[in-house]
């Protein structure tokens, strides 16, 4: 029995409806096992800005530095995509976050689900199999590179820069990962035009020597934009630059059939950071039609974070159990639709039933 402190930032749009859910479940695993989790809420992103002008104000991130894990929620609001001059936006207080937390690596897995191979874009057969695990290098290149105006505005620039530590650590993560995993391990870069990709493939180059009993791919990123739509069970871990792994896993989050189905984890300091993939839906804010599986799955990775193995399981047998039996919300189409909250219930009840 042990306790922990987790800091929840729900943030905008469904962010607070899906973590709502997700807290809902791990008071399941409290109760089941006899821990106890002590939830700590601040704002985060828009709502942040409307309360003190900040995406990520200093009391919001003091408290994530003091917890044990952060839950996360969604980020952003239309009014701020649709204006821009806005200085200040939603989205600057999850990039602030991840660099003052130190969470250099974002792992995205992605696999697909028998019961619901129908809503994948791609044919049965395609998906059939996958099973990856994007790794993410999260607080280096292009995002936070020099960037700026000249020209009277009419220049525009963002700069790439990448360090020697900054890749090598992302690409150990990534051999660990594969080691764990199936082995292999496919380096997603643009060596034939960037220098900086050039860095990441020579850094790699000489980990592999290092790590041979995991078998190492390179590949372009746009053949690996093409690849993962033709062959997406070929890759068991994918490890890329900030920018590239945004796009790749982004695309890649489609092959499951929704959004609403893939966790993550940002991670790389001692507290880690779980959240969705999704965005915050504000069009379906406050209408209990959100699915909350993501968040719930990134629940169960901070179990994993927390070395909670067993209780991490529970949850994944719970979920996997609710959508074989048919049920979730109106984006899975399945035979029985329910809402957010009840769809958070029967998965709760399936963790408390479970073993």
């Amino acid at each position: 029995m042990s306790k922990f402190n987790l800091a929840v930032l729900p943030g905008d749009g469904i962010g607070p409806e899906v973590t709502a859910e997700a807290t809902k479940v791990l008071n399941a695993v409290a109760d089941k096992f006899g821990h106890t989790f002590a939830y700590t809420y601040a704002p985060v992103g828009a709502v942040a800005i409307d309360e003190t002008g900040d995406p990520l104000p200093d009391s919001t991130l003091q408290l994530c530095r003091d917890s044990d894990a952060l839950l996360f929620g969604a980020i952003g609001h239309p009014r701020f995509d649709n204006d821009p001059s806005a200085k200040v936006r939603p989205e600057q207080g999850l990039l602030r976050l991840r660099k003052e937390l130190g969470l250099y690596a974002n792992l995205r897995p992605v696999a697909g689900y028998a019961e619901l191979v129908d809503l994948s874009p791609l044919r049965p057969e395609r998906i059939k199999g996958v099973d990856m695990l994007i790794v993410r290098e999260l607080t280096g290149g292009i995002y936070f590179g020099e960037k700026g105006r000249l020209n009277d505005g009419n220049t525009a620039y963002d700069t790439c820069t990448y360090h020697r530590h900054e890749i090598e650590r992302i690409v150990k993560m990534g051999f660990a990962e594969a080691r764990a995993r199936r082995s292999k391990l496919t380096l997603v870069d643009k060596a034939n035009v960037m220098e900086s990709s050039r860095l990441w493939r020579e850094i790699t180059r000489e980990l592999a020597e290092e790590n041979t009993d995991v078998e190492l791919n390179f590949m372009f990123v746009d053949n690996a934009a093409m690849q993962l739509i033709l062959n997406p069970a070929q890759f068991d871990v994918i490890v890329t630059s900030n920018m590239f792994g945004d796009i790749l896993s982004d695309a890649s989050s489609v092959l499951a059939g929704s959004l609403g189905l893939l966790p993550s984890s940002s991670v790389g300091a001692t507290v880690g950071m779980f959240e969705p993939i999704h965005g915050s839906w504000p069009e379906g804010a406050g209408q209990d039609r959100a699915n909350p599986v993501a968040a719930i799955l990134s629940a169960a990775m901070l179990l994993d974070h927390l070395k909670l193995r067993e209780e991490a399981t529970d949850i994944r047998r719970a979920v996997n159990t609710a959508l074989a039996a048919g049920v979730g919300t109106e984006d899975l189409r399945p035979r029985e639709r329910i809402g957010t909250r009840a769809f958070g219930d029967r998965i709760a009840r399936g963790v408390t039933y479970s073993g």
